[in-house]
C-alpha cells in the first residue's frame, strides 16, 4: 500500500494554487505546508483527506529539478461525478486537457477516468472503478 507520493514543481506557488483548486472536488485539501527554512531546501505542501496528506508537491531546486519525464499520478474517487468535477476544476485552474472524462474499457469494464496536465506537464488523473 502506498502511503504518500509527490512531484517536484517549477513554480511552487503556482502549483500549490493549481492543486488546491483541482483536487477540491475530490475531497482533497491543503493539509500541511512546510517552508524551506524547515526542510533546509524547498517549500513543500501536502494535500489529502483529513487528517493526513498523501500527495505532496515540492519546489524545484538545483539539486532536485522538476521531474522529467513528467510523472503520472491517479487519484481514486468513488463516483463518476467526482471525476467530471475534478476535470472541470483542473481545467479552470489552468491545467491542460489530456483526456476528457469518460469510460476507458481497455483498462476494465467499469473504469471511468479523466486526465489533465498540471503546470509542469505531469499527467494527473481522477478515476472511478464503480459501474455507472
Amino acid at each position: 500500500m502506498i502511503d504518500h507520493t509527490g512531484v517536484i514543481v517549477a513554480d511552487y506557488l503556482r502549483s500549490r494554487a493549481f492543486y488546491e483548486k483541482a483536487l477540491a472536488p475530490i475531497g482533497y485539501a491543503l493539509l500541511a505546508e512546510i517552508p524551506a527554512a524547515v526542510t533546509q531546501g524547498t517549500d513543500v505542501a501536502g494535500f489529502g483527506e483529513p487528517p493526513k496528506p498523501d500527495f505532496w508537491i515540492s519546489g524545484a531546486t538545483a539539486a532536485k529539478p522538476v521531474n522529467h519525464p513528467p510523472v503520472h499520478v491517479a487519484f481514486r474517487v468513488t463516483t463518476r461525478a467526482m471525476v467530471d468535477a475534478f476535470h472541470a476544476a483542473a481545467l479552470a485552474a489552468g491545467g491542460r486537457d489530456n483526456g476528457a472524462p469518460g469510460p476507458r474499457p481497455h483498462y476494465h469494464a467499469n473504469y471511468y477516468g479523466a486526465f489533465v496536465l498540471d503546470p509542469d506537464g505531469h499527467n494527473i488523473e481522477a478515476c472511478c472503478h464503480e459501474p455507472a
